[in-house]
């Protein structure tokens, strides 16, 4: 083998070492960036579940003070805590959204990560 060819087989070696060392690095960043947005979507949840039982328990007790002012015969309160009611149940819409929304999102960061972790 000629020099030439001996300096080109030893710089093609180097490029691919080096490139195979960067693709290692990019997977593992790859990793350690799901996994913490994989933590950050649990703790989402987490939060969006004590949400939802802080607005039931709200709703609960709002129905209990509807009916208390309806008994009592004071309409303006019974409406007044009618239009809470309503608001803390578009308040439980949203944090159901946002729970189905933090279930995807989890569902999706265990595929990339299997994924990264598989190499493909």
């Amino acid at each position: 083998m000629t020099r030439f060819g001996k300096t080109m087989t030893a710089l093609l070696l180097g490029a691919s070492f080096g490139l195979s060392t960067a693709a290692v690095a990019q997977t593992a960043a790859d990793v350690r960036h799901d996994r913490r947005d994989l933590r950050q979507d649990r703790t989402d949840r987490r939060q969006d579940r004590r949400d939802i039982r802080h607005d039931r328990r709200d709703v609960a007790r709002d129905r209990v003070q509807v009916r208390r002012d309806l008994r009592n015969g004071n309409k303006a309160a019974a409406h007044a805590q009618m239009r809470n009611i309503r608001a803390d149940k578009r308040d439980l819409r949203h944090d159901r959204r946002d729970l189905r929304h933090d279930r995807r999102d989890i569902r999706h960061d265990r595929r990339d990560l299997r994924h990264d972790r598989r190499g493909n």
